[in-house]
């Protein structure tokens, strides 16, 4: 029987890619799992292909977990259902809004990337941390990215979104070691965000097409079943070896 069986994981970002993905991927290893995403449709979608893979008590909480509202939510569904078992947060959720240069972006789009990648961190954070932290431990992971090392024309505030994201993981490691917590980079992956990029329009699309287009052009995109899996294997193994690093894919670290 699977090292997860018996833990249940809040999961953002459920509804497609990377975090469907997972999110099947830990149903088969029979965790209980409260799935997150903002398109409830999608993710009833998701919560039904994950039960019938074997998941336990699949629950859903649709909405930005940047609310502090749906934050809340999604850690008293948690507990409700899972109680002790209750193991801790998966943040996969993101947004790419790819194309406009940085002084192009709509003000909503910027606090959109910014609402999914750091705030939400906060909000999950706030929320979850208190209840692992009676229970003595947990994991909050959150999703890392190479962007966050670079500049790119056309994903500006994904990049600074990303950079943050990770150094919240190096913070919250310090402030309270008793959470493993760590940031997880899945390598470059087949997803709707990919697509969209390159399919960007903007005063950065050009630009972003050309680092976008030929990895597909090369067949060098990844399915997101290659990462979902590496993590699902982290956390049935030993996940306090990241704690304050960052993951890459293949399970090499980075950080101090």
């Amino acid at each position: 029987m699977s090292g997860l069986a018996n833990e249940t994981y809040i999961l953002t970002g459920a509804s497609r890619g990377i975090g469907r993905a997972l999110a099947l991927e830990l149903a088969r290893r029979g965790a209980g799992l409260v799935l997150n995403g903002r398109d409830a449709a999608a993710l009833a979608e998701s919560a039904a292909a994950a039960a019938e893979a074997g998941g336990r008590d699949v629950a859903m909480v649709a909405g930005s977990a940047g609310k502090d509202a749906v934050a809340r939510m999604l850690v008293e569904t948690a507990l409700a259902n899972a109680g002790d078992g209750f193991a801790g947060v998966l943040h996969v959720a993101g947004v790419l809004r790819p194309g406009p240069h940085c002084w192009e972006l709509p003000a909503k789009h910027f606090d959109e990337v910014f609402e999914a990648s750091v705030t939400a961190v906060h909000r999950l954070a706030r929320h979850a941390f208190p209840v692992l932290l009676k229970r003595g431990h947990g994991v909050f992971v959150l999703f890392g990215s190479g962007a966050a090392e670079i500049t790119q024309p056309g994903i500006a505030a994904y990049c600074a979104a990303k950079a943050a994201e990770e150094h919240l993981a190096r913070q919250l490691a310090l402030e309270t070691p008793a959470i493993t917590t760590f940031a997880f980079r899945p390598g470059i992956v087949d997803t709707p965000m990919q697509e969209a990029a390159r399919n960007a329009k903007g005063g950065g699309a050009r630009r972003l097409q050309q680092v976008f287009l030929p990895w597909k052009e090369r067949g060098e995109l990844l399915d997101p079943a290659v990462p979902a899996r590496a993590l699902a294997s982290i956390l049935e193994t030993d996940p306090r070896q990241f704690h304050g690093r960052v993951a890459n894919l293949g399970f090499e670290q980075t950080g101090p």
